[in-house]
């Protein structure tokens, strides 16, 4: 700098700015457009699909999530050995070139949580075709979130599951007692694909989007060594189908009326907050109905109408029961009824079921640490998750069962009594082996509550 220039600090402008994300930036432009602009159709998306910028967020955001291979077994490790900027620039070719075409996802099966006997469908893609389906992602998604109503909170930003949780509180609070609940039936297979592209095309007439997504939902899943492409779907296990999911039923949000009840739904999770039976009754019939409009139904095992009372049923819904309570208010106040929530026996079940497979006989090999470490791991995502709410019980009693099963790997690793397994973790420093503990962290809802 020379003598005669001044610095901006001693000038007294302000520091020059921070350049923003310039894939956070083309997102809030595309929101912006889309909100402002609500029959807009884009026509311009597929160049943003195949910037730099936004193959490398893509990348990772496949990277972060840690996945498996897919059917052409290639690993995240593999693919940073073999350089993630080469793959991007092979990947960007293809689709330029019009010469990409996604592979068939692998199809694997896992179980439900809390059901031993009842499986889910996982279709895991190609590391490849999974970067291409974020890109996409991060470029439409902005495009649809502009249109999504208040009453869906499944996979969308900024919205999580006790957002959703919290409008049961709310709703409950202003006096909607009578809870229409169910779960879509088979939602993620079932959707039918040209309505699902009728409903993108509402938003989006970029062809060399469409015919994208056309081939990603055409490109099928390898099971048992066949090549099986259905024209219904969004598999789940690739980062698009979430957001497919959304559009397709944001149709329920348009069809639905205010005054047959305040909707909550999550993913293939609905629950209908209503003032009265007879508004129970009506938008249940009115689900089916639009349901069946979109081509999809709700289970019939657990589809039921609930009328919330102190000493009556409950209901689950994303994890908890939810139920009708009363307590006695402090320094001599009136009681007070809200909705209170625990985990779900199915929750429960879950957690039991896990804690068993981490401590096995299989890891007998394993320093106790290392366990410990597994366990430790788990009950942080499990409380961090269930701690909203009125937990602390079934908190408690996971953690001592988790000491439990601690006690039981001990007994079995040294084979001696049960008495040894607990002198062990009592004598430990630090005391059960560091085994965290969960008491004292339930927090209330976030909202006052009492009616």
């Amino acid at each position: 700098m020379s003598a005669g220039q001044v610095s901006p600090a001693a000038s007294g402008s302000p520091e020059p700015r921070v350049p923003r994300d310039p894939v956070r930036a083309l997102q809030h432009a595309l929101y912006r457009a889309a909100k402002a602009d609500p029959g807009r159709r884009f026509h311009a998306l597929f160049d943003k699909v195949c910037r730099r910028d936004v193959q490398q967020r893509a990348w990772v955001v496949v990277r972060t999530n840690n996945g498996a291979p897919g059917i052409d077994k290639t690993t995240l490790a593999q693919v940073e050995e073999y350089g993630v900027d080469r793959l991007l620039d092979e990947v960007a070719a293809e689709l330029r070139e019009r010469r990409y075409r996604p592979l068939p996802a692998r199809r694997v099966l896992i179980p439900k949580p809390g059901l031993k006997d009842q499986y889910r469908p996982l279709s895991i893609p190609a590391v490849r075709d999974r970067i291409v389906q974020a890109a996409v992602k991060i470029v439409l998604e902005p495009v649809f979130e502009a249109d999504m109503a208040d009453c869906s909170f499944g996979f969308r930003p900024k919205r999580s599951a006790h957002d959703a949780l919290q409008v049961l509180v709310d709703e409950c609070a202003r006096g909607r007692r009578w809870v229409v609940e169910t779960d879509i039936a088979d939602c993620f297979s079932v959707i039918p694909h040209d309505k699902l592209m009728h409903a993108i095309e509402e938003r989006v007439c970029d062809q060399s989007v469409l015919t994208l997504l056309r081939a990603i939902l055409r490109a099928g899943a390898m099971e048992d060594g066949q090549v099986r492409r259905p024209v219904t779907g969004t598999p789940q296990g690739g980062p698009v189908s979430p957001l497919l999911c959304n559009v397709y039923l944001h149709r329920l949000d348009r069809a639905w009326d205010g005054g047959d009840g305040a909707m909550v739904w999550f993913a293939d999770d609905v629950v209908v907050m209503c003032w009265s039976r007879s508004q129970a009754e009506r938008a249940l019939a009115r689900l089916v109905e639009v349901l069946a409009d979109l081509g999809l139904e709700p289970k019939a095992a657990k589809t039921r109408i609930i009328h919330l009372q102190v000493g009556g049923d409950g209901f689950d819904f994303l994890g908890f029961h939810h139920r009708l309570v009363r307590c006695r208010g402090d320094r001599g106040r009136p009681k007070v009824t809200f909705l209170a929530r625990w985990p779900a026996d199915k929750a429960m079940q879950h957690a039991g079921d896990r804690i068993r497979e981490i401590t096995s006989r299989r890891w007998m090999l394993l320093w106790p640490e290392a366990i410990v470490d597994r366990l430790n791991a788990f009950l942080r995502g499990w409380a961090g998750y269930f701690r909203y709410g009125h937990s602390a019980q079934r908190l408690s009693k996971i953690r001592r069962y988790a000491q439990w099963r601690l006690a039981q790997f001990m007994r079995r690793r040294h084979r001696r009594s049960v008495a040894f397994g607990w002198q062990v973790l009592l004598n430990s420093r630090p005391i059960d082996l560091g085994l965290i503990s969960l008491y004292g962290i339930t927090v209330a809802p976030r909202a006052a509550n009492a009616v």
